[in-house]
């Protein structure tokens, strides 16, 4: 094993040594880091770029453009009627036969076209495999005939470690709330489709009884009421109680009327209805009718 970050008394760190470090940071691929102008670019006619200071990491292997400065950019004439796309590119090259490497940028010109013009290709290279060229795109430079009608950014800009860190702490935030959202969205799907079965209402004096059943929210009402006292009633009169948690939603004073499908038991032109009122079965009638047959109804609890 050799010391990187040491004094050994010679110097002894090599440009592949920074690199694999950069790459254990940065990943393998090209970026640019939040320091300085982030090369950022500034259009000064149709024929000039300015690409302002700025630190990039390509392929693990880093370059400057000095704080406060720029490198200016030469872009060729358009011609008239025609569209093209040219490249700048941070080049990244190493002589074969001085191993000396350098990173500059440069333009890949592109074909013009009369209708559309198409992005140039670029090397990009293996700089850990040995590769002499790689390229690593900035901006994508649109020319209409002789104008420059667009410079746009190619690259990624990396946040810092606090920023990333905050990010990180953002999410699982995020997460969290998404987590007790569905939580309760789980909860309130279960409760939604719940099933309680049919359950009787609690009377005394009846030898039928309407039955009652939740589903979710909606509760359904069936069966029939048959008097133990041969059907003789007075108006309003109190039959017993709706199921506990059966009540109608927004009826408390209120009536909640069950429709009647079947009256029997009474002389012809008799009436009678059923209804709920706080949570109390009740029927109100004309006659001394004996049978009561409900169709099957439902409300919301």
């Amino acid at each position: 094993m050799e010391i990187i970050t040491g004094y050994t008394g010679k110097p002894h760190v090599t440009a592949e040594q920074d690199r694999d470090v950069n790459e254990g940071i940065f990943d393998t691929g090209s970026f640019v880091l939040k320091t300085g102008s982030q090369l950022a670019a500034e259009l000064v006619s149709n024929n000039e770029i300015k690409v302002r200071d700025g630190v990039l990491v390509i392929q693990g292997c880093t370059a400057v453009i000095k704080k406060n400065t720029y490198d200016p950019v030469t872009i060729a004439n358009g011609s008239q009627g025609m569209k093209r796309i040219d490249l700048i590119v941070a080049r990244y090259n190493k002589n074969e036969e001085t191993k000396i490497e350098e990173v500059t940028l440069k333009v890949i010109q592109g074909t013009p076209n009369a209708s559309t013009a198409a992005v140039p290709t670029y090397k990009t290279g293996d700089i850990q495999s040995g590769d002499l060229v790689a390229d690593m795109p900035l901006y994508k430079v649109t020319l209409d005939g002789l104008n420059v009608t667009s410079v746009d950014k190619m690259f990624t800009v990396i946040p810092t470690l606090p920023e990333l860190s905050s990010n990180l702490t953002n999410a699982n935030a995020k997460i969290s709330a998404l987590s007790t959202e569905l939580a309760t969205t789980n909860t309130n799907l279960k409760t939604a489709t719940a099933d309680s079965g049919w359950k009787y209402m609690t009377a005394n004096n009846l030898s039928e009884k309407l039955k009652f059943r939740k589903i979710g929210h909606v509760v359904f009402v069936a069966g029939s009421i048959r008097f133990s006292d041969n059907g003789k009633f007075a108006n309003d009169q109190y039959l017993g109680n709706v199921p506990s948690g059966m009540t109608p939603n927004g009826y408390n004073t209120y009536e909640c009327l069950i429709p009647i499908a079947m009256h029997n038991g009474g002389p012809a032109g008799t009436q009678a209805r059923i209804y709920i009122k706080n949570g109390g079965v009740y029927i109100s009638g004309t006659d001394s009718a004996s049978f009561v047959m409900i169709a099957t109804t439902a409300y919301f609890s």
